[in-house]
């Protein structure tokens, strides 16, 4: 643009240099500029107005420009993606609340029903093998032992199998002063091995598979094997608590056992898809343990690959709430990933060995469609996208409207939240421990979910985990006795 300037080097009024609205009015008053002999020269806007003049950029100037206009582009990409993967896992988490609550009413009703009479039950009081496999484990394996022998299920074989223990776990077991208490000494072969050396010398139908770390409520046995009175029942799980509720971190536990195993364990059993049986209490019928091979070695997760087995094989596995045993967990980060490390590694693999019931019939069929399925989307996809909700929260809150993104995290903690007292007050435990949640949805979980990335990376590059053995410290009856104790329902 040129403004006009006088002979003196005077600037042009402002009336002139100010920028009219109307394309007509602006060439009328170029034409009278051009007509004005007075007008000696014409200059540019920046000389006109003492400004600096625009210079062409240099190649660094440019190159950080462009710079600045990709990242801007990569922004918008970013945050479309989060957007979609936001959808996503918001969506499959909520599923998944839904699921849990709308199944576990059903469980709720069913058991009512039981509980009123059901014309194929009869009650199942004929002796019981217990197989209890230990490998240094003479913290804990005493009290394990004296709350087996103080069962109101008397007719029991206690089978310690001591697998090449370092300790004294092998002679507290043989000074039980019980002649129920047998002790089988073995070579470290592991858990699955000394399972088996267990099953060999069991002399009962029924056989009950616990861990030596674990403590359990009077009834526990003659309850968890009452549903084996049906004939296609093969395997029932027990009710697993945490005994060590002490620290944090064992809190947080605590309300993982209670919301996201058992709650999952109510659905499992209502949809016929049950995908393990804890090793930490379990019963089985020998004779279908056996048909399907044993306890396999095949995977880190044998109580796992033992109950796909079952299912594959065309039995049952159901869910018996009231049966309790109380466990403990790991008190420190590195145990508790080690821990998990090998659980979701070993689901992993015995997911993938069993795959073949996604086209299976019968029991099978519904397994591997239904319990299957369910592991991919919310055990595996859901851990992998979940951050993404985190993720995009901070964003929002740095980059867009803070205030929307916290409600959108709370609303979603709230939902949560409700789903967890829920789950607490079907397992008769106290509300008041939902008070922690918070700070495990931002410190757990995330531990929990880079559990699972590094479970499926280490599996997809072939890599071979070694069993990682918790170390323990005989806390697990810790809240026996204490100030809440475990609310007793009947048998069904």
């Amino acid at each position: 643009m040129l403004v006009a300037a006088d002979k003196g080097g005077r600037k042009p009024a402002q009336g002139i240099v100010r920028q009219l609205s109307q394309t007509e009015s602006a060439y009328q008053e170029a034409r009278r500029l051009l007509r004005n002999r007075t007008v000696e020269r014409f200059t540019t806007v920046s000389d006109g107005l003492g400004l600096v003049p625009y210079t062409s950029p240099s190649f660094v100037e440019r190159w950080l420009g462009r710079g600045l206009l990709r990242v801007t582009s990569l922004g918008q990409v970013f945050s479309t993606a989060m957007i979609w993967i936001l959808g996503v896992a918001g969506g499959l988490g909520v599923l998944r609340l839904l699921l849990l609550a709308l199944f576990a009413r059903a469980h709720v009703r069913r058991l009512e029903r039981f509980r009123t009479g059901a014309p194929w039950m009869r009650d199942t009081s004929g002796p019981v093998t217990v197989l209890v496999p230990a490998y240094n484990e003479e913290a804990g394996i005493g009290s394990t032992l004296r709350s087996l022998l103080d069962s109101s299920h008397r007719e029991l074989q206690v089978v310690v199998i001591d697998d090449g223990s370092t300790d004294r776990t092998a002679d507290i077991a043989e000074n039980m002063g019980d002649a129920r208490v047998e002790v089988v000494r073995q070579a470290n072969s592991g858990k699955a091995a000394a399972l088996n050396r267990g099953l060999a010398h069991a002399l009962y139908d029924i056989v009950v598979m616990v861990d030596a770390d674990t403590v359990f409520e009077p009834d526990a046995i003659e309850r968890i094997v009452q549903p084996l009175a049906h004939p296609a029942v093969g395997a029932v799980s027990g009710n697993t608590k945490v005994g060590n509720r002490r620290t944090l971190l064992a809190r947080w536990q605590h309300l993982e056992y209670v919301f996201g195993f058992n709650l999952d364990r109510r659905m499992f059993e209502v949809l016929e898809c049950m995908p393990t049986v804890p090793g930490a209490i379990g019963a089985f019928r020998r004779d279908a343990v056996i048909g399907v091979g044993g306890v396999s070695e095949d995977t880190l997760a044998e109580d796992t690959d033992l109950t796909m087995a079952l299912w594959r094989a065309g039995w049952r596995v159901l869910y018996e709430e009231s049966a309790v045993a109380w466990t403990e967990v790991p008190t420190s980060v590195r145990q508790l990933w080690r821990q998990r490390y090998r659980w979701c590694y070993g689901t992993l693999q015995a997911m993938w060995k069993h795959r073949g019931a996604l086209v299976g019939t019968g029991p099978a069929g519904r397994f591997g469609r239904r319990g299957l399925t369910y592991l991919a989307l919310f055990q595996v996809a859901l851990p992998l996208l979940a951050p993404v909700i985190d993720v995009y929260a901070l964003y929002g809150v740095l980059f867009r409207d803070p205030w929307e993104s916290a409600a959108v995290w709370f609303a979603f903690l709230g939902v949560q939240i409700v789903c967890s007292g829920y789950a607490l007050r079907l397992d008769g435990e106290p509300v008041r421990a939902l008070w922690s949640m918070p700070f495990q949805i931002v410190v757990y979980r995330q531990l929990m979910y880079l559990v699972v990335i590094q479970s499926l990376v280490a599996l997809l590059l072939g890599s071979r985990l070694r069993w990682q053995r918790m170390k323990r410290s005989g806390t697990a009856a810790e809240q026996i006795g204490g100030p809440v104790p475990y609310k007793s329902v009947p048998m069904r």
